[in-house]
């Protein structure tokens, strides 16, 4: 058992519960209350002219409203087995909250994964499908809305959808540091409204934004919303300069990464050649980066106790997806397997009893995320959800991941769709490509190859039970009525 098993007790299930507390009746006329200054100034080029997509109506908060705070961070690219990294991180929302064992991606791809958090819905639902269409998102199904319509203060700061024009203010944020295109030292933002250069780490620029946003609370008294995104842990991996040469301990890898036999996966994979070396590497750099996240963690923790709000804030920790650490030879997300899909998350929420150290093996995604903080604000949602709220007792027997094949990639991954269950995994690669527009309209959907895994005899996913399979033996396996529930999936709510 390891350090952080010890100190969150037992592997064992733990329903969340707490169910979500009432809405507030209507809210009173809106009061805006300026809160940048000059502890956000920096030193900036000249300010860029902007788009403004929304409108904000901010709500002041009704007298008795109880709803809690809800701070919500989420890391790019960082899978599972990275706990060294963020030993503060787990010992808050770990040792005092709630980790969710089995945490998916839906879709192990930046912009696609965001909008299911953000929306609670497939990407095949809410559309952006790759890294380049972020307007495809249909911003009236979006978390900030709803909460910023029913009285929340909403805040961004960090990255938000990959090719937003960054003159293009974020809609249904009250307040917002983004960051188009995302880098480590010296970024380009939308400050406010303001398009400027911000000198500095990208983790610390957007955790000081964050905390000045959090600290106005102080005299802002609505319930608030902060969206926090950093660019830990995504390639190229550059470290703050103070764990720039942090020790990092020996990785000696698991069995997928030495798997040598791979005529039983996809042709793409059966040419990926990264091994060991690689994957230690990349895992180093990732884990130096992930450092500064978890001191921001540790300053949110401090802050929220000074303000007296610890108890009663949601705070929800997690990352868009996954990355392969040379498992079957492959050094990327974008493939369906486990340390591709599956994604660090914890909650913690003391004033519903949310903060025991808790493990919930219940099969959650990120289409979950939504309904779980709409759950929490009382709102009852206005568009649709693919997932439900982790805070009742809710649960499911599978799950669906899906990517689409799309333009950047020059090698024929191809799309897919995969069910993920309880103890097997299913998936099918797909004849499709995103055409220019991202829409999946080149190809003919024909199933190109076909994938099985029994998760607990097999977890690193090394033996297709497909490979040479006769029709009978994948009747015993019960492959029609999986493909059955996986075309169901992929066309549910579409």
């Amino acid at each position: 058992m390891d350090k952080d098993q010890e100190r969150r007790g037992p592997g064992r299930r733990a329903v969340v519960t707490g169910a979500a507390v009432v809405a507030t009746a209507a809210a009173v006329p809106a009061v805006l209350h300026a809160t940048k200054g000059a502890e956000h100034a920096s030193p900036a080029e000249p300010a860029t002219p902007v788009r403004n997509l929304a409108s904000p109506t901010p709500h002041t908060r009704a007298r008795g409203d109880d709803r809690p705070n809800i701070l919500l961070v989420v890391t790019d690219d960082q899978p599972k087995d990275t706990e060294w990294a963020t030993p503060q991180t787990v010992d808050w929302l770990g040792g005092h909250g709630v980790t969710f064992e089995r945490a998916h991606a839906n879709t192990p791809l930046c912009a696609p994964s965001r909008a299911s958090i953000m929306s609670g819905r497939y990407a095949h639902n809410h559309g952006v499908l790759d890294t380049r269409h972020p307007y495809h998102l249909d911003q009236h199904t979006t978390v900030q809305r709803q909460l910023h319509n029913s009285g929340y203060r909403t805040g961004l700061f960090g990255k938000y959808l990959n090719y937003w024009h960054t003159g293009d203010n974020p809609p249904h944020f009250d307040e917002w540091l983004l960051q188009e295109p995302v880098a480590y030292y010296n970024g380009h933002y939308n400050d406010g409204g303001t398009v400027r250069n911000i000198p500095g780490y990208n983790t610390t620029v957007i955790k000081n934004r964050a905390l000045a946003f959090l600290k106005s609370s102080r005299t802002d008294r609505r319930p608030w919303f902060a969206y926090v995104a950093t660019r830990s842990a995504h390639e190229f991996n550059i470290p703050e300069k103070k764990y720039a040469h942090a020790r990092v301990p020996e990785w000696p890898g698991r069995p997928s990464v030495f798997e040598t036999d791979k005529a039983d996966k996809p042709a793409f994979l059966r040419k990926a050649e990264h091994g060991l070396a690689a994957g230690q590497a990349l895992r180093a750099r990732q884990l130096r980066t992930l450092l500064s996240v978890d001191d921001a963690m540790r300053d949110f923790r401090d802050q929220l106790r000074s303000l007296g709000q610890l108890e009663n804030t949601l705070v929800l920790y997690t990352s868009d997806h996954g990355l392969c650490w040379g498992d079957h030879g492959w050094l990327r997300k974008s493939v369906p397997y486990r340390p591709s899909l599956e994604v660090p998350c914890r909650l913690s929420w003391p004033a519903r009893g949310l903060d025991r150290g808790t493990s919930d093996d219940r099969l959650t995604g990120h289409v979950d995320l939504a309904p779980t903080l709409l759950d929490a604000a009382g709102i009852t949602p206005d568009t649709p959800h693919d997932g439900h709220s982790l805070l009742g007792t809710g649960d499911r027997d599978h799950l669906l991941a899906e990517w689409w094949w799309n333009r950047q990639d020059k090698e024929p991954i191809h799309t897919w769709a995969t069910y993920i269950g309880r103890s097997e995994q299913y998936t099918e690669y797909y004849r499709t490509r995103l055409d220019n527009n991202g829409r999946p309209t080149d190809g003919d959907g024909k199933v190109l190859f076909r994938e099985y895994y029994d998760l607990r005899a097999d977890p690193y996913q090394l033996t297709n039970r497909l490979h040479g399979a006769t029709p009978a033996q994948e009747a015993r396996l019960g492959i029609p009525a999986l493909a059955k529930e996986l075309n169901a999936a992929r066309r549910a709510g579409s």
